[in-house]
């Protein structure tokens, strides 16, 4: 789902950086208002979990893989503003340190998980969320953010004139299908986890979840240091299309050690912006 560099026009990653910074700043001034320094922790585990989830692909089709996104999982654990800024910091440390995605496509893939993502990924939540409907809603969540990020990435790569065969758009639009379905399962699994540890956390997050931040903690780290070993090698869908198109890129990894060294990096980073917010705010 990352687009790398070299697969954008100059002008179309320019334009999308030049979008992506302001949206940024106002998910942070909106998560920032009226934030409890106490769910800092909590901020924390949620980015890694979705570090370390992110770093595990799953096979999807032939010779083609998926992983979580979690867009709609931090939007209906955190709220989206919080959600957004979680997502865009995972975003930077992947582009940054790992090269996972590109620096110069950042402002793209920010817009299309972070902003877009999220928002697809809530607005189920948010309309049928309350209701009977709950876990449909937070199954269509996780399937929308998924679809929309990829929808938004493949129109990008077509405005900056990549060429692509309508058979392979075809099957990666198929492929991106089964990827949302299981985005929305997996979104719905977890949500649910986190309700039997703490029951009501997602309907009204409260502080004092320790032993919830301890098990997810531990659950991030767990993924980030074994979880490589059983994920598919094969390319992701937009990775597949791109391949298809023409265009070469190696794949990016995770070692066992980076993997945990990078879901600490964004604990720590998340944990300290939190407090860094109520501090501001106070």
């Amino acid at each position: 789902m990352h687009i790398p560099d070299g697969f954008l026009s100059t002008p179309v990653w320019a334009a999308l950086d030049a979008l992506a910074a302001p949206a940024a700043g106002f998910a942070a001034r909106r998560a920032q208002h009226g934030f409890d320094e106490s769910k800092a922790p909590l901020l924390g585990v949620m980015g890694a979990f979705v570090f370390a989830a992110q770093m595990i692909n799953f096979p999807v089709g032939v010779g083609t893989s998926g992983h979580l996104v979690g867009g709609a999982l931090l939007a209906c654990t955190l709220g989206p503003a919080a959600a957004s800024v979680v997502m865009t910091a995972i975003l930077a440390i992947q582009a940054l340190v790992f090269q996972d995605g590109g620096v110069l496509a950042l402002g793209a893939n920010v817009l299309n998980m972070a902003v877009v993502g999220v928002l697809a990924g809530y607005l189920p939540y948010h309309l049928w969320g309350r209701g009977r409907m709950r876990k449909a809603a937070i199954f269509a969540g996780g399937a929308f953010s998924v679809l929309a990020s990829a929808v938004l990435a493949l129109a990008e790569l077509l405005l900056s004139g990549v060429h692509m065969p309508a058979p392979a758009m075809g099957i990666s639009l198929g492929l991106f299908a089964v990827s949302a379905l299981i985005e929305g399962a997996i979104t719905m699994a977890v949500v649910g986890a986190l309700e039997k540890i703490q029951p009501g956390f997602v309907r009204q997050p409260a502080p004092g979840h320790s032993v919830l931040v301890s098990a997810l903690g531990i659950t991030a780290v767990l993924l980030a240091a074994g979880g490589v070993v059983f994920a598919s090698t094969s390319p992701d869908g937009i990775e597949h299309l791109a391949m298809q198109a023409g265009i070469a890129k190696p794949l990016s990894s995770y070692g066992g050690g980076a993997g945990v060294a990078g879901t600490g990096l964004i604990f720590l980073l998340l944990l300290a912006g939190g407090r860094l917010w109520r501090k501001r705010s106070a």
